[in-house]
């Protein structure tokens, strides 16, 4: 079992938690995600080689970058939909 830890920006909600969880886990290996709303942090437990890139190119897309990352309005806005449709998903 490897983990890897990601420091994330705009984390809002749980339903931020709920879509960052969710899409995470259909990445295959993926065994369990855990959000940390304090610390703005994603864990991830997975099986087998995952590149970090995979993780991190999934969660930009979502609208959650590293937090040492460019944080534009897009990625924002991604974020809010992103939000939403966690919420939804409830």
């Amino acid at each position: 079992m490897k983990s890897e830890k990601f420091i994330i920006a705009n984390l809002k909600c749980s339903g931020c938690e709920n879509t960052i969880v969710n899409s995470l886990k259909k990445i295959e290996g993926v065994s369990d995600v855990a959000v940390n709303h304090e610390e703005d942090s994603v864990n991830i437990n997975f099986d087998g080689e995952i590149a970090r890139s995979i993780f991190a190119e999934k969660l930009y897309s979502l609208g959650y970058p590293e937090a040492t990352e460019e944080n534009g309005l897009l990625l924002q806005l991604k974020s809010y939909a992103s939000c939403m449709i966690g919420r939804m998903s409830n």
